[in-house]
Parts: structure tokens; C-alpha cells; sequence
């Protein structure tokens, strides 16, 4: 079985930690990581993986929270080819009270689904424009931190705050169809 799950993963993992690599080999015995050793990602890792995204690919897959966020765009900054995996904020809490939020958490089904449904940058233009954006109350409704939520589960792209929601969705292409297809099936 490592075999295919060496072949199954030819790309390598960028992680923020030792646990989230554990976590992963658990159920994916032949998964190569990079671990950015938490929110201070070095220099010499963002280079190591700039040189490794020239011959491998590389999927960003880092903890549903502000520093993972952080740390994504970083590395999506030194391999903006990278592929994206997400899990849900609810699919990385912990079992244990006083631990934080993390991939080092998420169930096997969770893991599997997120390397499953990689989201890469799309060279083609998005037609979300800002009022369409705020239009579907995701910016400036009360509802709208619940909503992006929500949809971004649907769309398997994470959570992230009104900015960089929109930004997300632009970079992965996503159309005003598909948004608006995803609103309203959330609601």
C-alpha cells in the first residue's frame, strides 16, 4: 500500500509542523513534507521550496487560522504554481481543550477529501466584481463572516475575511455563477 500512496503523492506537502506531518504519514505512509516550522517561515525554506517547485509540485496545506493563512500566502508568494488543499475550521479543532486549531487534528476523511480537492491559480479572469461581491451580502452584512464561511466550505477553498475571500476566490477563478450557485445552496 506505501506504494500507491508513494505514486499517489508525487508532490510534496508544505506543513506548518513535525505534528502535521505525523498526522499525515499516519494515513499516507509515502507523503514527502516541507514543514515551515510554524509562522516564521525562513527565508532559507521559502527558497528550498522555490527550488523544489521547479521540478516537483507542491500543495500548500496549512492550518485553517490566521498564521496558516499567513504562511500560505508566503509560500504561494515562492511557488505561485503550488496547488491549494483546505480543510474547515471545524474539521482542524482539537480534541483536547487549550490546543490550537490545526491539520495535525483533521480525521482521515477530512485529510483525504482536502488532498483530494486541490484548488490551483487560474490564469483565466474572474467576472466577481466587488458589487457583485457585496451584492451576495458576503463583505457587509451581518451575516457575512457565517456566509463566507459557509460557502467557503462549499467551494472547498477555505474561510478567509472579506478581502481576502474576494481575492481568493479571483485567484482561483471562480465564477459569479458558481458563487452565486454556492450562496444560495448555503442558505
Amino acid at each position: 500500500m506505501e506504494s500507491n500512496n508513494q505514486k499517489q503523492f508525487n508532490a510534496v506537502v508544505v506543513v506548518e509542523g513535525r505534528d502535521d506531518t505525523k498526522r499525515l504519514k499516519q494515513f499516507f505512509p509515502g507523503i514527502e513534507t516541507i514543514e515551515t516550522n510554524g509562522s516564521e517561515v525562513s527565508d532559507q525554506t521559502l527558497a528550498e521550496i522555490k527550488k523544489l517547485a521547479k521540478t516537483r509540485e507542491i500543495i500548500i496545506f496549512t492550518d485553517p487560522d490566521y498564521n496558516g493563512e499567513r504562511i500560505r500566502r508566503l509560500v504561494t508568494n515562492a511557488a505561485p504554481n503550488a496547488k491549494q488543499a483546505f480543510i474547515t475550521r471545524k474539521e482542524g479543532e482539537p480534541t483536547k481543550r487549550g490546543n490550537s486549531l490545526g491539520v495535525e487534528h483533521a480525521s482521515k476523511e477530512a485529510l483525504v477529501r482536502a488532498l483530494g480537492d486541490l484548488h490551483e491559480i487560474q490564469a483565466v479572469e474572474s467576472d466577481i466584481t466587488k458589487e457583485k461581491y457585496d451584492d451576495l451580502g458576503l463583505a457587509v452584512s451581518p451575516e457575512a463572516r457565517l456566509l463566507r464561511e459557509k460557502v467557503g466550505i462549499k467551494l472547498g477553498i477555505g474561510y478567509g475575511n472579506s478581502k481576502q475571500f474576494l481575492k481568493r476566490l479571483k485567484m482561483f477563478g471562480i465564477t459569479y455563477d458558481e458563487l452565486k450557485r454556492a450562496v444560495e445552496d448555503v442558505k
